[in-house]
């Protein structure tokens, strides 16, 4: 299994750890009685019904150890960090030929690029991490490089 650290927020943790409650204590429960109903109508060669509640089983349970190995691997990003250099959890304004954006460092587990939270394994987030204001910070992208500049970090 995986043993990478998985960085999030306290939200994110408490987040996935109620996904995984849920997923334990309502959806299992819910798959295994589709598959005993579903056992119940005979022959399970041509049985649709006990064919997607198998496949549900399967997600279900691939999830529950996603999300365990997930929580096991946490750490919890310090929320009172330095502003004087960029580390996952910062928000970091940067200047570049498009205008002005701001992204939000995170670990993996939150991205969510459009609402510009970027992984501290992605690109952007990659070249931005232990830079200072005022920095100059190049991305390489397959679609080319991007130059950034650092404006503030909060």
């Amino acid at each position: 299994m995986n043993n990478k650290p998985t960085y999030l927020s306290r939200d994110g943790l408490q987040k996935l750890r109620a996904e995984l409650d849920e997923m334990v204590s309502i959806k299992r429960p819910e798959v295994a009685n589709r598959i005993h109903d579903a056992k119940e109508h005979g022959d399970l060669s041509e049985n649709a019904e006990y064919e997607d509640a198998k496949n549900e089983q399967a997600f279900v349970e691939g999830r529950i150890q996603t999300l365990e190995a997930l929580i096991k691997n946490a750490t919890i990003i310090d929320e009172n960090h330095s502003t004087d250099h960029v580390q996952i959890g910062s928000t970091v304004s940067v200047e570049s030929g498009d205008g002005q954006e701001r992204f939000t460092i995170v670990g993996s587990a939150e991205a969510k690029p459009a609402e510009g939270r970027i992984s501290n394994e992605s690109p952007v987030g990659r070249a931005l991490l232990g830079k200072k204001k005022g920095e100059k910070v190049v991305v390489r992208v397959p679609a080319g490089d991007f130059t950034y500049k650092i404006v503030g970090i909060s």
